[in-house]
């Protein structure tokens, strides 16, 4: 049976240049705290392994999503001059990532169509 969930996940993983793990960190604080606040946020959360960060984000939606981008922009902007994005993935259902493709086009993502499953 195919998914009727519109529920839509971003992806990011850094590498945060040497020596600046403590500033990337404090960021990360801010993006929580920035997000928390989101309505359509499902979940989010920062995980480390040595210099790389992935962050797990999940929305409602992508109007959601869209909407968490323009609130964490600046944030992001900050981020990225200590870190380098080095891969980004968007997994959604096929109608919501027909309205991300466009948006997100800039960041490069890979687009993962989301087809079978269930939400609780």
């Amino acid at each position: 049976m195919a998914s009727t969930d519109t529920v839509c996940t971003l992806v990011p993983y850094f590498k945060v240049q040497p020596g600046q793990m403590q500033a990337f960190r404090a960021l990360c604080e801010q993006f929580v705290a920035k997000t928390r606040g989101e309505s359509g946020c499902v979940h989010y959360a920062f995980s480390f392994d040595g210099d790389a960060v992935h962050c797990r984000e999940g929305y409602d939606d992508a109007a959601a999503m869209l909407a968490h981008l323009d609130n964490v922009g600046a944030l992001l902007q900050e981020a990225l001059k200590i870190a380098q994005l080095t891969r980004l993935e968007v997994h959604a259902p096929p109608a919501e990532l027909d309205k991300l493709r466009a948006p997100l086009a800039a960041l490069k993502p890979q687009f993962f169509s989301v087809e079978y499953g269930f939400r609780r």
